[in-house]
């Protein structure tokens, strides 16, 4: 079984790993990220109402050390990392009960992409944006619904208490570890229908279910960048709730 190259590292070397990935795109704004391609495959967008703009949205990407008392079992490789997820509520009229990363719409009083993500994050789980290390901006992820979203990648680099904030926004904060996200047995791909059309996407089982759609394909890239994904078996497909 092969040991990633980010686990003879530690935390520091997964931490600069992901530093450079950010950098990378800053420097080369024309470099496509996996996500973007895996969302081609997808049917056209529904066109927003006429005079209807396009809204903007963040979403925070925060890595971090794994907090000692999560256990893990398995690899000891990945056991030094973690990425930062909730579960949103059932009762949203948009996207209930999904796994997401913190991050929402933008508002009037945020300066940037990045203060957007770090507001939506400490509103919905309660963290400390103090302790997140911005790495950088990754390039916008066009969505279904009418958001153009940009995933801001973090470190954590001092952690702090999170959890559910607002019950009628989320329903579970939790910190999930990478070395299940790499786990091939914890890789699905989603296999969804509509409107007559048929595509796939990467996913992953998680301790909160299942991990998938916009989220799934942004996590997925990431790994396969990095060179922390492991192969896994594409043909384990499963269908999301609703599909």
């Amino acid at each position: 079984m092969s040991v990633p190259h980010h686990a003879a590292q530690g935390a520091p070397g997964a931490r600069a790993e992901l530093a450079a990935l950010a950098a990378a795109y800053r420097e080369d704004p024309s470099r496509v990220p996996p996500y973007a391609r895996l969302r081609r495959a997808r049917p056209p967008r529904r066109r927003p109402a006429p005079g209807l703009p396009q809204r903007e949205a963040s979403v925070l990407v925060l890595f971090g050390e794994l907090d000692a008392r999560t256990p893990v079992g398995g690899e000891a490789a990945h056991h030094e990392l973690d990425l930062l997820l909730l579960r949103r509520a059932s009762g949203l009229r948009n996207h209930a009960g999904e796994i997401a990363f913190p991050g929402g719409g933008a508002e009037a009083e945020d300066a940037d992409e990045v203060a957007t993500a770090l507001r939506e994050a400490r509103e919905e789980t309660g963290l400390d944006p103090a302790g997140v290390e911005v790495l950088g901006t990754l390039p916008v992820a066009p969505t279904v619904s009418n958001f153009s979203v940009t995933p801001v990648l973090g470190w954590w680099r001092t952690p702090s208490p999170v959890g559910v904030v607002d019950e009628g926004e989320s329903a579970a904060v939790f910190r999930a570890p990478v070395a299940r996200l790499v786990d091939p047995e914890n890789r699905r791909t989603t296999v969804l229908s509509r409107g007559g059309v048929t595509w796939e996407m990467p996913a992953f089982t998680v301790e909160g279910g299942l991990l998938w759609g916009f989220t799934a394909a942004i996590v997925a890239g990431l790994l396969d960048e990095l060179g922390w994904a492991r192969p896994w078996d594409t043909s384990r497909t499963v269908r999301p709730p609703g599909f």
